[in-house]
């Protein structure tokens, strides 16, 4: 469930396996300090670019290492050497010819480049942009929110404290260049989700709660889910054999 309970990691692994182009490729994804590391192997070049944009529009990764990865054809065997031409290769028989005379063969070079990578790389970039602009507005600058992208669409994914915000976060995506829609089907509302979503675990990305004086496993399960009943969840996933044993100032991460 995000934004709680899924690592930034994580969330980068799912707007890289919602592109068709990346989604079969296996790349791997680790997350530290707000830095994005991308290892695995890709086609060409072009496909560098798509991945920084998908994971440029996701909150809270401030930078994205694709050092990692390698290309197919820097892999590829060495072509072999083709074999010296014989005197009956150099001057070929000539053959009778048909059709038009005047035509010219067409050279390879001036096939049409497969530019698709770089136009879904281009329309990927419009995510970037609109994380931009939210980011920039006062009162959505620290709602969790990510950014995916669709085609000409954009989805936005999140939390935010009340409906204004929802309605705004709809309002400002739309009024990016090359938005045509915007997918708000993802960002629920819920209060105090700026608070609730602020403290991360700098090592794995995971949210983090603090316990406070009155809490009870079951109302910050209620916080964060909406379901107190899922306390058993965090319980296990923090190894806490008593869940009505928490002290305060204890960190509790929030599973998904």
């Amino acid at each position: 469930m995000w934004p709680f309970g899924k690592s930034t990691a994580d969330r980068v692994k799912d707007a890289i396996n919602e592109q068709t182009r990346l989604k079969d490729l296996g790349l791997q994804v680790q997350e530290r300090g707000g830095t994005v590391t991308i290892t695995g192997m890709v086609p060409n070049e072009r496909y560098v670019g798509l991945i920084n944009a998908v994971a440029g529009g996701i909150s809270g990764v401030k930078n994205v290492d694709t050092s990692g990865v390698t290309f197919e054809q820097q892999v590829a065997a060495p072509a072999q050497p083709a074999p010296a031409a014989t005197v009956q290769e150099a001057a070929p028989e000539i053959q009778p010819t048909t059709g038009n005379l005047n035509a010219r063969p067409t050279p390879a070079s001036a096939a049409p480049a497969d530019d698709s990578e770089a136009e879904v790389e281009d329309r990927s970039r419009i995510a970037k942009a609109v994380l931009k602009a939210l980011r920039g507005n006062v009162e959505l600058a620290d709602d969790p929110i990510d950014v995916l992208q669709s085609g000409k669409s954009v989805i936005l994914r999140g939390v935010v404290d009340n409906d204004h915000e929802q309605r705004l976060a709809e309002k400002l995506a739309r009024e990016v260049p090359g938005v045509a829609a915007v997918d708000i089907s993802g960002l629920r509302v819920a209060a105090g989700a700026k608070e609730l979503a602020k403290e991360k675990d700098q090592d794995t990305g995971d949210t983090v709660y603090t316990v406070k004086a009155g809490d009870t496993l079951g109302a910050i399960a209620q916080k964060y889910y909406g379901n107190a009943a899922e306390y058993r969840k965090i319980a296990h996933f923090n190894n806490i054999s008593n869940p009505d044993l928490i002290k305060v100032g204890q960190k509790i991460r929030i599973p998904g």
